[in-house]
């Protein structure tokens, strides 16, 4: 899958941008503050719906003006066309897909599949347990609209069973409880299915997770994946586990109103050479765990999908080592159409640049090509 073109309006310093891409690698050079990154936020929310950083839509409007409009077209077996229109005094968004309004991103997410590693991916080895919650999610989500519809109602049941358990310590009226029971049975079914799920998921990622290192490293360090959560691993016992940890937390829960058993309390714990990252990795083994996770991320969905992602990279050059950045940008030779974003011209040559590769200069929201 490629994206073609896109065109973006009263898109942060972009009032009128119209962009066409190579199949291969985009190279998007400019410095801080251009709009650089506003072309890889703007291509990601044509492929998910949603903002690349969270940030709230109003954000993104240029100063001044009263909407913005980010189109696309995308070639695969078929062409498509997605286009996003956010309505500033409205406050609302609205999606389309080959002109049809589409009302729910779930029915989006994983049709035009797509991987980013940006600044923010050291929360993902830095960070709490729900940066790397955040990270599997998402990239089964991709690779399975089953998971990803079982997450919902998992996150729907968490909000509506915490709502009672609120009431229940309000009021303490029994007759809540018989609820509570049946929001439990909600929470223990599609919570085990998650579970088993990420068990599968983790066992298949580590197989990439060990290839791309070989590929970027040259087999000088091994990386695991480790699935830490309460049920353990043993599915015919997932769901007894469950139940009894939540009886065993049911008076708890209720005083703290929140839910505290369940697979979004869960954690992934990452390894090099079988010595915890977070623990005792240095600052370049964390970067280099981050970007392999994202090109593991890229193979993993390709396969499951059997479409090539389209991947977006901005500014990551910057923090490598002329022998890591040599490393993932003979990688690239193996990854589909691809965005890059940097602001040091010196390390192009770096990319190994060919002629099916564009260039595009980005100066204070205006583009062209080099």
């Amino acid at each position: 899958m490629v994206l073609k073109q896109v065109e973006l309006s009263n898109f942060r310093l972009h009032r009128s941008t119209s962009l066409s891409f190579s199949d291969k690698l985009n190279l998007i050079i400019g410095g801080n503050g251009q709009g650089k990154t506003s072309i890889l936020e703007a291509i990601y929310y044509l492929c998910t719906t949603k903002n690349l950083n969270l940030a709230s839509e109003k954000d993104v409007v240029t100063f001044g003006e009263q909407f913005f409009e980010v189109a696309g077209s995308f070639s695969d077996i078929s062409n498509n066309k997605t286009r996003i229109f956010f309505d500033n005094i409205l406050n609302k968004k609205n999606f389309f897909l080959d002109d049809k309004q589409v009302f729910r991103s779930a029915d989006i997410y994983g049709k035009f599949p797509i991987v980013i590693l940006i600044q923010s991916d050291h929360a993902i080895t830095l960070g709490a347990p729900s940066e790397r919650r955040r990270f599997v999610d998402s990239v089964l989500s991709q690779a399975s609209h089953s998971y990803l519809e079982i997450l919902l109602e998992y996150n729907k049941t968490l909000r509506q069973r915490a709502s009672l358990l609120s009431l229940l310590k309000e009021t303490n009226d029994k007759n809540l409880y018989s609820q509570l029971d049946a929001w439990t049975e909600t929470l223990i079914e599609n919570g085990s299915e998650i579970i088993k799920q990420r068990v599968n998921f983790v066992n298949e990622f580590n197989v990439y997770m060990d290839q791309t290192y070989d590929k970027v490293i040259d087999k000088l360090e091994v990386p695991r994946i480790v699935y830490n959560t309460l049920c353990d691993m043993d599915e015919e016992n997932t769901k007894q586990k469950f139940n009894d940890a939540i009886a065993s937390a049911r008076e708890e829960e209720k005083r703290k109103c929140t839910n505290l058993v369940g697979p979004h309390r869960d954690d992934f714990i990452f390894h090099i050479n079988e010595l915890e990252l977070k623990r005792f990795g240095s600052q370049g083994q964390h970067k280099t765990f981050q970007v392999v996770l994202r090109f593991a991320q890229f193979f993993y969905i390709k396969d499951k999908l059997g479409k090539t992602p389209i991947f977006l990279m901005d500014d990551v050059f910057g923090e490598l080592d002329f022998f890591r950045a040599e490393k993932i940008s003979e990688y690239l030779s193996e990854v589909g159409q691809t965005f890059i974003t940097t602001t040091d011209f010196t390390r192009m040559e770096e990319l190994n640049l060919i002629k099916e590769n564009r260039i595009i200069k980005v100066e204070h929201g205006k583009t062209s090509y080099a």
